[in-house]
């Protein structure tokens, strides 16, 4: 006996998952094949307060992304910068969101060249 939800195995002689508590099934139906995921990358930034106002930007337009190297400004900061890598079909839609996002000094912005002409280092 299997919990169709959380696909956990039980004895026979149950008939409901203890943690869902949804009726068990006799054969599991087959998982889906994992999908794969194509990211780009659309900006870096070594700031941890950029990386924070991103995330709850892109969390609530439901973008998906990731943070390369979040992790690593912990062992050694500011020797590589984050990079934001977002769905290669959802980049349009983060850069619309992100647009116009000024960020910190030690950030890289979408735009290649800001507003005043100058030209910021990736």
């Amino acid at each position: 006996m299997f919990c169709p939800k959380c696909r956990a195995e039980y004895r026979e002689g149950f008939r409901t998952c203890a943690d869902c508590n949804i009726e068990l099934v006799d054969e599991l139906a087959p998982e889906p094949e994992p999908e794969f995921v194509d990211y780009e990358e659309i900006l870096a930034t070594y700031n941890r307060a950029d990386m924070a106002l991103i995330k709850s930007i892109l969390d609530a337009e439901n973008i998906t992304y990731f943070f390369k190297g979040e992790y690593f400004a912990y062992v050694n900061p500011l020797a590589d910068p984050a990079r934001l890598m977002v769905r290669k079909d959802q980049v349009r839609d983060a850069k619309n969101v992100l647009k116009g996002l000024k960020l910190s000094y030690l950030g890289v912005s979408l735009d290649k060249n800001s507003e005043e002409g100058e030209e910021q280092d990736s």
